[in-house]
C-alpha cells in the first residue's frame, strides 16, 4: 500500500507541480493511466472478472473525455501527455 501511495504522490507532483494540485486535468489523466495499466495486469490473471472490466471501460472513457478537453484547450500539452504517458505510438 505504501508503494502505491508514493507512486500517486509522485504523479501528482510531476503533472500538477505541487502536492495540493490533484484536481488538475493532467494529474487526473496520469492517475487514470496508472490505474488502467494496473487493471490490465489484473485481467491477465483474472480473465473472468467481467464486473472489473466494466469499471475499466469507465476509467478509459473518463480518460478519453479528459484528453479531449486538453486537446481542445491546450494542444501542445496534449501532445506532451500522449508522448510522456505512452498512450499512442
Amino acid at each position: 500500500m505504501l508503494k502505491n501511495t508514493l507512486v500517486i504522490k509522485d504523479l501528482i507532483l510531476k503533472y500538477g507541480k505541487s502536492y495540493s494540485n490533484s484536481g488538475n486535468s493532467s494529474v487526473q489523466i496520469a492517475l487514470l493511466t496508472w490505474k488502467i495499466n494496473y487493471l490490465q495486469k489484473h485481467f491477465i490473471l483474472h480473465r473472468n472478472d467481467h464486473c472489473g472490466r466494466k469499471g475499466l471501460l469507465k476509467l478509459v472513457s473518463r480518460r478519453r473525455k479528459l484528453l479531449d478537453y486538453i486537446k481542445s484547450h491546450q494542444h501542445r500539452h496534449y501532445l506532451f501527455l500522449i508522448k510522456d504517458l505512452s498512450l499512442r505510438y
